[in-house]
């Protein structure tokens, strides 16, 4: 009788044991993906919002810091919507690979509407070009900026969600970094993060300072792709043990109003992602490849070893980039392409003004003609409308608050 007594306390005993960890792993979920907790998209500062009183956030650099819950992830602006006019740019071969996520792909595009667009063969070597050139400049803009605005460009509310890390206690940036470090990139998705520290400043987090609060960031979208489920939900469950890590309670966002966010991010972007070009047909005979490297090089651009060639404004920034359409075993070339990333330069550096202007003295000087897609020559009427082109479009990404060239603009379009 004591044996089976004993039997029975032990098998009470694995099936409560077992039900309670059935418990703990059932909460651990619903906590990880419940919508009753407080929404960090909806909260301002202390006050909580309805979806029907959201408000697009303000991003003026002058404004107070982050608050604690966020301020909201990306809101669209109503013609971000579908309704936004595209720029006529029309879509060369090599961009309709792309253009199935595209609210307009006309806007996604290298060619005026009077045809000024690089042959296809240019696209991909100027396209990987152009997006490391932005990565250069958005880390150039980084080192200028001061603290407070440099944590606004890495957690911008705008182009990220929003992920608050409650601390247990203050801590120190040097013994939380390792733990951050191993959260940097959901798929190809940047995680960035920031700390309230004890100066009252929001700041990214470096050693030697004490934090009371963290603000985790993973950016909604890219040039191309925008966040998905998969992703949000690795990260959520990265985000969790590195929280544990820590020592921090982590707020996570409604992952349906996330996605939603993110694919009204990446509408914009892909109807704005447009990459201008003009062409240089030679009036003769094909140009040697060693020729035209010091024809260039007079010209001012930057002649890499890869074959790529970049012109650079004054303060190092990079305005367009230059494509021979050959390979690098070729020794001649009968077409020079010239193509400008459009919203990765700002429209104070003129950088389609700047790029025509190359084009004109690359004319003189190597015999050439500027032509469209399909060798016809473009009058400099043609040339002063694809400039207003331009200029509408600069203006279209000013009102969306994401200006073209900024460091907004560059983290979107790198």
């Amino acid at each position: 009788m004591s044996l089976i007594a004993a039997g029975g306390v032990f098998i009470v005993g694995v099936i409560s044991y077992n039900k309670w960890q059935e418990y703990k792993a059932k909460k651990s979920v619903e906590r990880a993906f419940a919508s009753d907790h407080d929404d960090v998209l909806m909260r301002s500062g202390e006050e909580v919002q309805t979806p029907s009183a959201r408000h697009e956030p303000s991003f003026s650099l002058d404004e107070t810091p982050l608050p604690d819950a966020g301020s909201g992830a990306y809101a669209a602006p109503e013609h971000v919507e579908g309704d936004l006019p595209a720029p006529s740019f029309a879509p060369d071969a090599e961009e309709t690979d792309h253009a199935a996520h595209a609210a307009d792909p006309a806007a996604r595009a290298h060619r005026g509407a009077n045809g000024a667009a690089p042959a296809a063969s240019a696209a991909g070597a100027a396209n990987a070009g152009a997006a490391g050139a932005a990565s250069a400049a958005q880390r150039s803009a980084d080192a200028s900026l001061p603290a407070a605005e440099l944590a606004t460009s890495l957690v911008d509310p705008l182009i990220d969600c929003l992920l608050p890390l409650e601390l247990e206690a203050p801590v120190r940036g040097e013994k939380i970094l390792p733990a951050l470090h191993k959260l940097r990139f959901v798929g190809s998705k940047p995680v960035h993060y920031i700390g309230l520290a004890v100066s009252g400043d929001w700041e990214p987090i470096v050693h030697g300072t004490v934090y009371t609060k963290l603000q985790g960031g993973v950016q909604l979208a890219s040039r191309s792709t925008a966040l998905n489920e998969l992703e949000y939900s690795e990260l959520v469950t990265r985000l969790r043990g590195v929280a544990d890590e820590i020592g921090a309670e982590p707020h996570i966002p409604d992952m349906i109003e996330v996605m939603a966010e993110a694919k009204n991010l990446h509408r914009f972007v892909a109807s704005h992602d447009a990459q201008l070009g003009v062409n240089l047909a030679s009036n003769g005979a094909p140009w040697a490849i060693t020729t035209l490297l010091g024809a260039l090089e007079k010209q001012g651009f930057d002649v890499r070893p890869d074959g790529r060639y970049t012109m650079r404004d004054n303060e190092g920034g990079q305005l367009f980039s230059l494509s021979t359409n050959v390979t690098l075993a070729e020794e001649t070339t009968p077409r020079l392409t010239l193509l400008l990333d459009v919203p990765c330069v700002a429209p104070v550096r003129d950088g389609f003004g700047a790029m025509i202007a190359c084009a004109k003295s690359l004319v003189a000087r190597l015999d050439a003609t500027i032509v469209d897609d399909y060798n016809q020559p473009l009058s400099d009427a043609a040339l002063t409308e694809i400039a207003g082109q331009v200029k509408d479009f600069y203006a279209e990404m000013d009102s969306a608050d994401i200006p073209a060239g900024s460091t907004r603009a560059l983290r979107l379009f790198s």
